[in-house]
């Protein structure tokens, strides 16, 4: 894209949301005045919360600045294709976004790039909970004859794809949820409910028994990635690497002391307090179901494959939800993941974690000498986001 045209995107974009410079408390996203080749904002792709503990830890334990780089601010994002079209007009250096939205802006005239890979695997799950389904679900076959509720965007997509290759799409009652696809599960609205695993998280706080199937068995494809501006990231290469490299050195601290970890979410968005033990949850969801995968175990944190990307992209075409064409490899990079760097290159070795799997087995992460799941169950019986 050339310059002219990058500028007035920009210009545009800023303007439909009341954006006119730097970071700030009124959800305007931008570089900070002065900010240089050392210092960089993050924008996370919703409100803070669990599953943005890593960018939390790194920031409060120096781990960023330590690796060379001066984060001037982690501030709230609108969404994940928020985060990802700020990241392509030039407005946030770093956002967090999904990589379905990341392949999607950049099919509409701006090039947001994937600098790393947080969660290896999709976070869409199915769940339920045994009162509404009278079952555990452990298969999607028992979906048939049932009603399932999900949200709008790629969860429906992942969802509705999960159903076809699972051969019951015809034999499932698919409907709009909405946003309170958790509520209309509680309520007993729908048998069944598409959505994240913070979903189902949230879900079982108050004691209810839930479980879930993740559209990772049907569909390999990766959840929160690192999107960049590619104008920042060829100014200012060691200032990504710096990021990338602090916050897998914030995951795997986090992983290790999650408690004190939520604290540190906490201390920076008091707000939180009244849902720590959610926050908590998600996070160790997260940690040892999503950040380690065979590609990370073999290349280090972070780390893209074609194949999922490719996949994702192939998803999205079928249901007509891209803005033109792209090479889905053309949107990502690993050239700025450090694998000399112990957290990065040796990431899967220092957290006590399995790979994330379909049913959720060997996923079990340790809290200080004690090793549990997040609730205290057999984590093979509850929802993972």
């Amino acid at each position: 894209m050339g310059e002219t045209r990058r500028r007035i995107l920009r210009a545009v974009g800023a303007s439909a949301v009341g954006l006119t410079g730097g970071v700030g408390t009124t959800g305007a996203v931008g570089p900070p005045a002065g900010q240089n080749a050392t210092s960089a904002s993050l924008l996370l792709n919703w409100r803070p919360n669990g599953l943005h503990v890593p960018y939390y830890v790194a920031s409060e334990r120096g781990f960023y600045e330590e690796a060379g780089l001066e984060l001037a601010g982690i501030e709230s994002g609108q969404g994940s294709d928020f985060s990802a079209r700020q990241a392509g007009l030039g407005n946030a250096p770093l956002a967090i976004t999904s990589a379905d939205q990341l392949l999607n802006i950049n099919t509409r005239d701006l090039s947001p790039v994937a600098v790393g890979v947080v969660m290896q695997r999709s976070p869409v799950v199915v769940f339920t909970t045994r009162e509404t389904f009278g079952e555990e679900l452990t298969s999607v076959d028992q979906l048939a004859g049932r009603t399932v509720g999900t949200g709008p965007g790629m969860v429906r997509v992942l969802t509705r794809l999960m159903l076809e290759r699972g051969g019951v799409l015809s034999e499932v009652e698919m409907v709009d949820s909405g946003f309170d696809t958790v509520q209309q599960l509680l309520a007993g609205d729908v048998d069944a409910a598409g959505g994240v695993f913070g979903d189902a998280v949230t879900a079982r706080q108050d004691g209810t028994e839930v479980s879930s199937i993740s559209v990772a068995d049907a569909i390999p494809s990766y959840g929160h990635v690192v999107a960049a501006d590619p104008d920042f990231v060829d100014e200012n290469p060691d200032a990504v690497r710096a990021f990338l490299t602090g916050t897998a050195r914030g995951a795997a601290w986090a992983t290790e002391n999650p408690d004190e970890a939520v604290d540190l979410l906490i201390a920076a968005n008091p707000s939180l307090a009244e849902s720590r033990a959610v926050e908590r949850e998600k996070w160790v969801e997260m940690a040892r179901g999503y950040l380690v995968s065979p590609a990370v175990r073999e290349n280090g944190w972070g780390w893209s494959e074609p194949d999922p990307w490719a996949r994702t992209y192939e998803a999205l075409a079928d249901a007509d939800l891209l803005g033109g064409e792209v090479d889905p490899e053309s949107t990502w990079t690993n050239e700025y993941l450090d694998a000399e760097s112990a957290y990065v290159g040796d990431y899967a070795s220092r957290v006590s974690v399995g790979e994330g799997t379909a049913t959720g087995t060997d996923t079990t992460a340790t809290d200080g000498d004690r090793t549990t799941t997040s609730d205290g169950t057999d984590p093979t019986t509850t929802g993972g986001n």
